[in-house]
């Protein structure tokens, strides 16, 4: 055990035994309850225990923070003012000296003011962490310490004996009455000191984290708590010196905030008190207007204090829940009204330039939450707030998908989120999944977007290559060879010669150019139509590279409709690339391509070939699946017992134009 602990409990226990010592010895002294009262015995006694039993506690588990000494210290002094009335009541019937007596009225009169001028506004202006607010908080401090010991001067300089039958303690003024000026600004200076330290309260709360304002949610229900009690009592009878007990919630709400701030949530707490408070000060002024208005009306008949209970009563049962739902909704937002939040959610995504991030802000306070994201497969879409330790996820699905998370902060104080708060997440599930789901459609289609962009720039570079690397050259020998020619016109032979040499090239150059074009488009397509064209190239390839024969039939059990030019490709494409990997490959001696119209275009290329194993992926295999998924299709290729199948699904939207016989040109 430190030094620090041992000095913690030290000044907890000497408060406690100079507490214990003092009641003890009025009841043997037989103090009546009113003396106790009057005498300040039971207020201070017990401001001193609360205040140093959670002294002591701070200074224990916190000693770094000053918090805690000083709520030990000034709890000590306050003790040692209230024993010290009883050790002098006691001085007194055993007949004890004068200056002896005088000694304990002078630490009677010069102890507690020091919790209520310093210790007590000195903890508020540096509450929760021990520090000033801002560094030009530091002078605020500075001046309540070195003003202190005037407000102690003026509770203890007073020529009047402390209780009857004691005399005047020593450090008396004979002149006190006439320093009125000196106590105005003493009073001006206690008013100043807790004026600050509420101000200083106010600017941690606006500028601290969630943690730090769950901690002064505590100490502002503390003070509004003992600010209630005296108010109460002053508007109805004036303040008694029992209210002065309310005092003692300070330190125990200082201490749970520092020590356990999440032990309630102090949200719930504050929600209620707040409402609890608005309410009886309202009945209260009620009381006051309407015993005045119906004094003279109904005093001689059913009693003034009586019909004005009835009416309060009235007033009181219906307004309750009212000021409650106000309260609450400063307190968790709108979760009471599950309408309201999606009506504001549903104006979010109606507007265009709150986008995403606006509906997770919107939603988080609305809630009154601390955070709130938008996650997409771990993904972050959106998110306002800094992230607590403690969240809770609600799924977003569409189409009995789950595309998306709602991840939401628990509040301070939390454990999980209420049912309230569960019943406007889940009826803002299915909007927001919509919302998601047409995000990500619309990040897909601009990906689409963007590849075909990317693709049509890669087909003009590659155009531009094979014409300029092809084409042109050939076209240059051409001319070339066209002026030679023109220079020999009297030598027939060499003309003849380099009249041969200009008709390879020219052969050459239209061979490039239907290179070219059937990359682009196989112009089997446009002269004979699908179903002829992959005849013809099956004509083609009937042959192994073994040499023997391939049997390849093009089957089409029904008329096929007109396809739009991509599906047309593709299929060809699809087609052909299977059929030259049957004849180079596949060792069959018989192969079939047939072609159907059941939900899109359906292709399958099978053969007899003998099985020779699982078929590795190349370039072939790799290209016919990128046409068909491509055009948002499946392919799927491999062996079966009877020899290798090739089959790709290709949808299409259906044409108006009606069906177009076999083989038919389109």
């Amino acid at each position: 055990m430190g030094w620090t602990r041992v000095l913690a409990a030290a000044l907890a226990g000497s408060t406690v035994a100079l507490v214990a010592v003092a009641w003890s010895l009025a009841a043997w002294l037989g103090w009546s309850w009113a003396l106790v009262l009057e005498s300040f015995m039971i207020t201070n006694g017990m401001m001193a225990l609360s205040f140093g039993v959670c002294g002591g506690i701070l200074a224990w588990h916190r000693p770094g923070n000053p918090i805690g000494w000083l709520f030990a210290v000034g709890a000590l002094l306050q003790a040692v003012a209230t024993s010290a009335l009883s050790v002098g009541d006691l001085g007194i019937q055993s007949g004890t000296s004068e200056p002896v007596l005088r000694l304990l009225v002078t630490l009677f009169l010069y102890s507690w003011p020091w919790a209520i001028g310093l210790t007590i506004p000195l903890a508020l202006l540096l509450f929760p962490d021990g520090r000033p607010v801002a560094p030009g908080w530091r002078v605020v401090v500075i001046l309540v310490v070195v003003s202190a010991p005037l407000f102690a001067l003026q509770m203890g300089a007073a020529p009047e004996p402390a209780e009857e039958g004691f005399p005047n303690g020593y450090l008396t003024l004979a002149a006190y009455d006439q320093l009125g000026a000196l106590w105005r600004v003493a009073d001006l200076r206690t008013a100043g000191a807790y004026l600050a330290a509420l101000l200083a309260l106010i600017v941690r709360y606006r500028r601290g984290s969630e943690q730090v304002r769950r901690q002064l949610l505590w100490l502002m229900v503390a003070l509004v708590l003992v600010i209630a009690a005296n108010l109460v009592w002053s508007l109805v009878s004036g303040a008694p010196i029992e209210v002065l007990l309310a005092i003692p919630l300070i330190p125990i709400a200082v201490t749970v905030a520092i020590v356990r701030y999440r032990l309630l949530d102090i949200r719930l707490v504050a929600s209620r008190t707040v409402s609890w408070l608005l309410l009886t000060l309202g009945v209260l002024l009620a009381y006051a207007v309407l015993v005045a208005l119906l004094d003279r009306l109904v005093a001689a008949q059913l009693g003034r204090s009586a019909a004005v209970t009835v009416l309060l009563v009235l007033v009181a049962a219906p307004l309750l829940p009212r000021l409650q739902r106000v309260v609450d909704r400063a307190m968790y937002g709108d979760r009471a009204d599950p309408a309201r939040v999606v009506s504001r959610l549903g104006v979010q995504l109606t507007s265009a330039s709150a986008g995403i991030a606006g509906v997770v802000t919107s939603i988080r306070q609305a809630l009154k939450l601390p955070y709130a994201a938008l996650l997409h497969q771990g993904r972050s879409l959106a998110a306002d707030g800094d992230r607590p330790a403690r969240v809770e996820v609600t799924e977003l699905s569409f189409d009995g998908e789950v595309i998306a998370e709602l991840e939401v902060g628990l509040r301070p104080g939390e454990r999980r989120l209420a049912e309230a708060d569960h019943r406007v997440l889940t009826l803002l599930a299915a909007p927001l999944a919509v919302a998601v789901h047409a995000i990500t459609v619309s990040a897909k289609l601009q990906q689409s977007r963007e590849r075909i962009v990317e693709a049509r720039e890669e087909e003009r570079r590659r155009l531009r290559r094979e014409l300029h690397d092809g084409l042109g050259p050939t076209l240059t020998g051409i001319a070339f060879a066209a002026d030679a020619a023109a220079n020999h016109v009297g030598d027939a032979d060499r003309v003849t010669e380099l009249l041969a040499s200009l008709r390879r090239d020219t052969r050459t150059a239209l061979a490039d150019v239907r290179r070219v074009v059937d990359d682009l488009r196989p112009p089997a397509l446009d002269e004979l139509g699908l179903v002829d064209a992959l005849r013809q190239r099956a004509d083609q390839l009937s042959w192994r590279s073994d040499g023997a024969p391939v049997q390849v039939q093009v089957e089409v059990p029904v008329e096929i409709p007109p396809l739009p030019a991509a599906v047309e490709v593709a299929a060809y494409r699809i087609a052909t690339e299977a059929l030259t990997n049957i004849a180079r490959h596949s060792g069959a001696a018989a192969a079939v391509v047939c072609l159907q119209c059941v939900d899109g275009l359906q292709l399958s290329i099978t053969d007899d070939g003998p099985p020779n194993g699982p078929w590795r992926p190349g370039v072939g295999l790799q290209s016919m699946r990128e046409r068909a998924v491509e055009l948002g299709g499946t392919f799927d290729a491999g062996p079966t017992p009877d020899g290798g199948s090739v089959r790709a699904t290709i949808p299409f939207a259906a044409s108006p134009m009606g069906a177009t016989p076999m083989g038919a040109t389109t």
